[in-house]
């Protein structure tokens, strides 16, 4: 079973943001991000398949009509798509609001047809307490098997797979636990993660000995917020990497039901915030120099997460560097979940009909190898306040939009943000990766610069 091509039955999709919510408020748009996974629409264009997409706030009709354009047949598509939307925006995360909703409960029940899965962005007791009640399985880890999805449970894991990492502590919760392993650890600085922390915003930097000097990832936090942070949650304490150049590998793995695992893909993220640590977007596929090494400690850890039972995709992101003996991956955090990579690699997949070569890590569309790079962050003045329908048009108008005879081009998301934000993200796919930087780059250029209503 994948949710990039299921052959029938229907894919409840719940982008429920079932995540710590303070963390959550520091991502600028951060409900829109329910959009992500709307490229699982483009699964519609297999007869049999039927999409429930559910959202806390009503998703614009231009963004469905631009993801059902990439299908031969969108008017039959629609047929099979069905949008139920909670209309309570700020009532986060959604599958809370949801639960408390038996009117929206029994429309969802009613909608299922057939077999069917839920699709949920990250699982938690709440997306387990909505798949007992609707009695539809889940297509994602177990909460019983969360812990490996910590920072703490990713040495754990790493270790049992014999994966290289770097030096640090985990299950750390007071502060003498801290100061212990902090002292234990090599280096003038050390980093420190929350246990749950998502997309850098868990983490700090440490000069020894200097408190004060503390850099957090998150705007606002300081050493007593944090460390309350540490009480309640965990974290680990890890060596700080000074070695330059530094490049932030990751790779996205699936679990079939059966037990099946398989690697499908490696990216190269784009990071950067206060510590160069916040994901902002990726490139598609890891550089060639550690891009084997990614996929061979990604394919073992997913070999033990299967044997444990896990189901779904989920991430891991790693550090690489050069050494005298060549490049060597470093285990960052493994995340039991959809990731910021898992989208712009099913848009790429969906709209050009590649398929992974774990020999070559590549996408393949037949003979012709498919590159991509992606963002989550093109923002702008100029885009605040425009609709969805009308960027959409003016990126049609610059030629910046996808030619599936070329198999170039961009696929759009988060375009919800767009309004209130100034917002969006997308991927741009192209047959080398020169070619792909360079589109990313003059799109967003492009699309920051346009002036609206034209």
């Amino acid at each position: 079973m994948s949710i990039f091509e299921p052959g029938e039955g229907t894919l409840v999709v719940v982008p429920s943001l079932s995540l710590p919510q303070d963390e959550l408020r520091r991502i600028t748009g951060a409900r829109c991000y329910e959009e992500r996974l709307l490229f699982l629409l483009l699964t519609l264009r297999e007869p049999g398949v039927k999409v429930v997409y559910l959202s806390s706030a009503p998703i614009d009709p231009e963004i469905v009509a631009y993801y059902l354009g990439f299908l031969p047949d969108p008017e039959e598509a629609a047929k099979r798509l069905e949008l139920i939307t909670l209309d309570e925006p700020h009532a986060q995360p959604l599958t809370r609001t949801l639960l408390s909703r038996p009117d929206v409960m029994d429309q969802l029940r009613s909608a299922i047809d057939g077999d069917a899965f839920i699709v949920p962005f990250v699982l938690s007791e709440l997306e387990e307490e909505l798949a007992s009640s609707l009695n539809v399985p889940l297509y994602g880890p177990a909460t019983a098997l969360a812990y490996y999805g910590s920072k703490s449970g990713s040495r754990e894991l790493g270790s049992m797979a014999g994966v290289p990492m770097a030096r640090g502590f985990g299950d750390l919760h007071t502060l003498a636990e801290l100061e212990d392993a902090i002292e234990s650890l090599p280096g003038e600085r050390v980093i420190l993660k929350l246990n749950d922390g998502y997309s850098g915003l868990g983490n700090a930097i440490l000069p020894k000995g200097d408190r004060a000097a503390t850099s957090f990832s998150a705007a606002g936090e300081t050493w007593e917020t944090f460390t309350a942070k540490v009480a309640e949650r965990g974290a680990v304490v890890e060596e700080f990497i000074e070695h330059r150049p530094l490049y932030f590998p990751s790779a996205l793995a699936r679990i079939s039901p059966g037990g099946h695992h398989e690697v499908l893909a490696t990216h190269d993220q784009v990071l950067g915030g206060a510590n160069n640590d916040v994901y902002q977007g990726c490139t598609f596929p890891a550089a060639p120099e550690y891009r084997a090494e990614v996929g061979a400690s990604a394919d073992r850890i997913a070999a033990i997460l299967a044997s444990k039972g896990a189901v779904g995709l989920f991430g891991m992101d790693f550090f690489a560097m050069k050494t005298d003996a060549g490049y060597a991956a470093l285990l960052c955090e493994i995340n039991l979940r959809i990731g910021g990579t898992t989208h712009p690699y099913g848009a790429a997949q969906l709209v050009t009909g590649a398929r992974y070569d774990p020999g070559t890590g590549l996408l393949m569309a037949g003979d012709r190898p498919t590159y991509y790079t992606a963002t989550d962050n093109c923002s702008a003045d100029c885009l605040r306040g425009r609709s969805p329908g009308e960027v959409l048009r003016t990126a049609e108008r610059l030629g910046l939009g996808f030619d599936a005879a070329t198999g170039t081009g961009n696929v759009f998301h988060l375009l919800g943000a767009i309004p209130e934000h100034g917002k969006m993200g997308f991927t741009t796919i192209a047959g080398s990766r020169r070619e792909a930087d360079e589109l990313h780059a003059a799109t967003r250029t492009a699309l920051c610069r346009a002036p609206a209503g034209r």
